[in-house]
């Protein structure tokens, strides 16, 4: 929901971060993979209870996202680089949830486990309409030039990192956020379904 007013702050930021790194000769695939190994170490880091340490590399882990797009722009889009952007991005997902169930299984393994299978839930509506925008020939420009045909909801990438920061803040909170979020993720995969319905009308028979 908030990715697009974020967007508009932030692109003019990172593009300039973008090209001063390939003018560097800096790739957006090495930027993608040290995101996500930045957000390893934040999930490692939450194993060991150093939370602090955790809600930075998150942090430090989303600013490569955001860079790894920019490099892109500065450059070329490739096929194999938007692969590996949404397949390590979802493993980003779901490897920070886990870490909490792995740090305290009998206070946050309910919650995490509910919050993973919403983000699965979610995931899968999300990459499911986008086979099918492509399919159809479907495009939009509302999250910016992307890969995939993004269609947006309640919860995208700004509120996932908000509540992931919000875990480190306030680990003893972990179940009842995430099992809110979940809630949210599960709302926002009905209404990209009912968008589906609505989009993919069934096509003439001839």
């Amino acid at each position: 929901m908030l990715d697009g007013h974020f967007r508009k702050r932030l692109d003019p930021w990172l593009d300039r971060a973008g090209r001063a790194l390939v003018r560097r000769g800096i790739s957006a695939n090495t930027i993608t993979i040290t995101g996500f190994l930045l957000g390893l170490a934040a999930a490692i880091a939450i194993v060991l209870d150093a939370f602090a340490w955790a809600f930075i590399l998150i942090g430090a882990s989303r600013l490569c996202d955001g860079l790894d797009g920019a490099v892109a722009r500065a450059t070329r889009n490739t096929d194999f680089g938007g692969f590996l952007d949404i397949v390590l991005d979802f493993a980003f997902y779901g490897l920070i949830p886990f870490a909490f169930i792995l740090a305290d299984p009998y206070e946050n393994g309910a919650a995490g486990g509910l919050l993973l299978l919403s983000f699965y839930i979610n995931g899968a509506s999300f990459l499911a309409f986008a086979v099918i925008a492509e399919k159809r020939g479907l495009a939009t420009d509302a999250r910016g030039m992307k890969s995939l045909y993004f269609t947006t909801g309640l919860a995208e990438a700004t509120e996932t990192i908000a509540v992931f920061l919000a875990f480190c803040l306030f680990p003893h909170w972990f179940s009842e956020i995430a099992v809110v979020f979940a809630l949210i993720c599960f709302y926002t995969a009905l209404s990209r379904i009912m968008l589906a319905r609505a989009s993919f009308k069934a096509e003439t028979q001839a």
